[in-house]
């Protein structure tokens, strides 16, 4: 048996665009493939050469589901992201306005979270 690893995630955003920027600036993430999607929508695939984040916008604006989603079946409760150098990571996320919580450094390694402009919840991670 091979072993298994996770391609992608697709998550729906507000714009598809920006995420891709965001990306870029955090972990240095290129655009893989954009284009026309799903339902009319358009999504940007958004990683390196392993695995992506797929971000997906509707053709027609959605509300948000911008709040507790540990409660919800189904619901995403963060995105985990390996770095290298965790500091220079956060100043970068940091310099873009964005505020940084729950720092830890226990076994495996040290980490803390953020949301981005969708609500997303990320958690950066380092074992270095």
């Amino acid at each position: 048996m091979t072993s298994a690893f996770l391609e992608h995630v697709n998550v729906t955003v507000s714009d598809p665009a920006a995420t891709a920027k965001r990306l870029d600036d955090w972990f240095g993430w290129k655009v893989r493939w954009s284009g026309a999607s799903i339902h009319g929508g358009t999504s940007y695939h958004i990683g390196n050469e392993t695995s992506y984040i797929a971000a997906y916008a509707p053709a027609k604006d959605t509300t948000a589901l911008n709040g507790e989603t540990y409660g919800v079946r189904g619901g995403l409760n963060h995105i985990a992201v390996v770095v290298e150098d965790l500091d220079a990571t956060e100043e970068r996320i940091k310099a873009g306005g964005y505020k940084t919580l729950n720092h830890a450094d226990y076994e495996p390694g040290r980490r803390f979270y953020f949301h981005d402009d969708d609500g997303i919840e990320f958690e950066v991670v380092s074992y270095a």
